[in-house]
């Protein structure tokens, strides 16, 4: 079994893959004051839950853009398999099926390269992954793999967090979509500015990625595979068409990926 780990700014997902398949996740706190010690219990308790020992675990991959977090969870997975795990970085990114410009590969978040890898591995074509985590992120890769850029917003819940927390009257609301864009009372205001918003923010990002991709690589907009990941991509999946796939664990999968690229599967 594969133990894969994405640690990003707000969670960390630990997954068990059999072969190809996710068998176990689990979603904790990223807290960067937290010992390997911690962690260890933490995830001892969970596997013990799920029937999972370390020792079936054969091999290990970790993902991180919480450069704080990496030393913990490579104890932390030292101390369940006896094993050292695989780190993500770009010291390994010349071994991927995707291409990273020269001038990327040292600022690339390691979550952004498994959604490309996966994306493009699975549609062999040019495409587009959004992420709606902390960070909204969209990463496109050509026809041939090659990573043809980024971009970077605050997430949904990022935002709603800063709204909440630097203003006097505004209180934190769901993400759900408002029953009009006109809002009538303070929560479906909000709620309009925000999920209606991001609405129109990805479909006219995603739109225009899409037409300077197509330029670039001499086709169609439409033949442009556009994928969404991410905890809080439903938010936004009964309201805009932008999207052919949905994947919430498309980083895990693009980790999986990588670590069998990297001879551990």
């Amino acid at each position: 079994m594969l133990l894969a780990v994405d640690i990003g700014n707000t969670n960390a997902v630990v997954a068990i893959f059999e072969g190809e398949t996710v068998v176990h996740s689990w979603r904790i706190f990223s807290d960067v004051r937290r010992t390997a010690d911690e962690y260890t219990s933490i995830l001892l308790s969970l596997f013990r839950d799920s029937g999972v020992k370390g020792a079936s675990i054969d091999s290990s991959i970790i993902s991180s853009v919480v450069p704080s977090l990496i030393g913990p969870f490579i104890r932390t997975i030292q101390n369940i398999t006896g094993q050292k795990p695989v780190l993500l970085n770009y010291q390994v990114f010349d071994k991927l099926e995707i291409k990273i410009p020269e001038v990327s590969v040292h600022e690339i978040g390691t979550d952004l390269v498994c959604n490309a890898s996966e994306a493009y591995a699975r549609y062999k074509s040019a495409c587009i992954a959004v992420d709606f985590g902390t960070a909204l992120s969209f990463i496109a890769v050509g026809s041939k793999g090659d990573v043809l850029g980024v971009a970077i917003a605050p997430g949904l819940g990022t935002a709603v967090k800063s709204l909440f927390n630097n203003t006097a009257q505004l209180p934190s609301v769901p993400l759900e979509t408002p029953p009009s864009a006109l809002g009538t009372n303070t929560i479906h205001s909000i709620q309009s500015g925000i999920v209606l918003g991001y609405s129109g923010l990805v479909e006219g990002l995603v739109s225009r990625m899409k037409k300077e991709i197509a330029s670039k690589e001499r086709i169609l907009p439409d033949d442009i595979h556009v994928v969404a990941t991410g905890g809080l991509n439903s938010v936004l999946k009964p309201i805009t068409s932008e999207f052919q796939d949905y994947d919430e664990k498309l980083t895990l999968y693009g980790l999986r990926r990588i670590a069998g690229l990297l001879g551990n599967r």
